[in-house]
């Protein structure tokens, strides 16, 4: 039996939505993370005065941080536009505060030519970067959500972490021919620059993405009916607040990323902690896991259609914890195949129980006229306190301290114990129809009726 004209407009639409998120996701992502690792190999020495490298490798990780320090702001500004004007126009305008802050960053210049005027430009780009990323996983993520068909929402969404991974593996994909065929002075000098500058190609490709996807039909019927709040920060915030909480909380699940790809790089790379790895051998251990991460995210999206979102968070928090210590430690006794193999189980697989659910879990839980005020603002909340460790763990576990793995590891583990606990409090929402999301009233449809709409989604799709 053909579909009507209705149902293939709505399939084609879901995937014109998902596509949009994760090609968005992946060009944001790049930029955000080419940052991360630069933070991490180079600008302690490009950036920083050199005669300390203990304070440089500190300095160096606190900018990164100061990215997360703006995301919070940037919330709040793109969280209401996304509710006020649209969740296609907040897409399209971080894509333009992202790639234009990321090519910046590729013209400055050093600490040796400019002094101290170099790492205050490098701080104030990494401002508008986190202002920019803010809004990026909110707003695709209810693009997608409100797409979706019921029984399906998980996976979908899920794309637009799968997308985040991608730019993480573009990233690294860049920087490991230019750190292994360039000599190391030719590296420091101007090779770094060529991943910021190529972020020019996000500016053209995001555009031309982005234009083309049409608004939301929630959002569109809700501005056609003059029912658009005014003030959904405030709503979000006065009816929310519970949820917003719980979400901030979870959150701090960026503890995982934080210690592979940005503390762990420094604890393995950087000449003050004496590890030694090459960093062109290094970059391949995120690179990896990012890819085992792609092929893990839509499976792990669609097991929570079937099973519900809070049992693969509470699982990925918990194993990914545990499994930090196995990752640090492998880094400290210089063994590169059990780091990678840690890599591997710790990021691309375990955690990705909760990267791949809270995409469809936190819009899940608020209404549509504030979903991305609140999901955006609580979101930044937590990921800003996780983005101000790798200082933290530089400063706990310093060059030279003893036992850096079961130090940093503890942190971690507490961290991930906070946010299951968040996720274990919090109402399931996969049965619950898409117009009830984020209703106190709301009821879950019953399993079988659920299970039927979820085998007609797949028909469709």
């Amino acid at each position: 039996m053909s579909r009507s004209p209705v149902a293939s407009h709505e399939a084609q639409q879901t995937k014109k939505a998902t596509a949009s998120g994760w090609i968005g996701s992946v060009l944001e992502y790049y930029d955000f993370f080419i940052y991360a690792t630069a933070a991490s190999l180079i600008f302690p020495q490009l950036f920083f005065p050199s005669s300390n490298p203990q304070v440089a490798i500190v300095a160096s990780l606190a900018t990164y941080g100061v990215g997360y320090v703006a995301r919070p702001i940037g919330a709040f500004f793109l969280g209401h536009w996304g509710d006020t004007h649209g969740r296609k126009q907040v897409l399209v305008l971080c894509m333009f505060l992202m790639g234009f802050s990321t090519v910046a960053v590729g013209l400055l210049p050093t600490y040796d030519q400019v002094g101290l005027l170099a790492p205050t430009l490098l701080v104030l780009l990494r401002l508008v970067q986190g202002f920019a990323v803010a809004g990026e996983i909110s707003g695709a993520s209810s693009m997608i959500l409100e797409h979706a068909p019921v029984g399906r929402r998980g996976y979908f969404a899920s794309f637009a972490l799968q997308g985040v991974q991608a730019g993480q593996i573009l990233a690294a994909a860049v920087f490991l021919p230019l750190a292994h065929f360039l000599p190391a002075q030719d590296f420091n000098t101007w090779g770094w620059r060529i991943p910021f500058l190529l972020s020019f190609v996000v500016i053209i490709v995001g555009w031309v993405i982005r234009r083309e996807v049409d608004e939301t039909p929630i959002f569109a019927e809700e501005s056609q009916a003059g029912q658009v709040v005014r003030a959904p920060i405030v709503q979000a915030i006065t009816q929310s607040w519970p949820n917003m909480l719980r979400v901030v909380c979870m959150a701090l699940m960026n503890v995982i990323p934080v210690v592979t790809t940005v503390f762990g790089a420094a604890y393995a790379v950087q000449a003050g902690y004496g590890i030694g790895f090459d960093k062109d051998v290094y970059l391949w251990i995120p690179v990896l896991g990012n890819c085992l991460a792609v092929v893990v995210i839509p499976m792990v999206g669609n097991l929570s259609d079937r099973i519900g979102r809070r049992p693969p968070i509470i699982l990925g928090a918990l194993g990914a914890g545990l499994l930090s210590f196995g990752y640090l430690y492998a880094i400290s006794i210089k063994n590169v195949p059990l780091a990678m193999l840690m890599s591997l189980l710790m990021w691309g697989l375990v955690y990705q129980g909760y990267n791949a659910v809270f995409p469809s879990f936190y819009p899940e839980m608020f209404p549509a006229r504030t979903r991305v005020s609140a999901m955006a603002i609580s979101q930044n909340l937590g990921t800003l306190v996780t983005a101000l460790l790798p200082a933290l763990f530089a400063a706990v576990a310093p060059p030279g301290s003893a036992n850096i793995p079961m130090t940093v590891g503890a942190i971690t583990l507490g961290i991930c114990v906070l946010a299951s606990l968040a996720a274990w409090s919090s109402r399931e929402t996969f049965r619950i129809p898409s117009k009830d999301l984020g209703l106190p009233e709301a009821r879950p449809l019953d399993a079988a009726e659920y299970e039927r709409l979820r085998q007609e989604a797949l028909r469709k799709a």
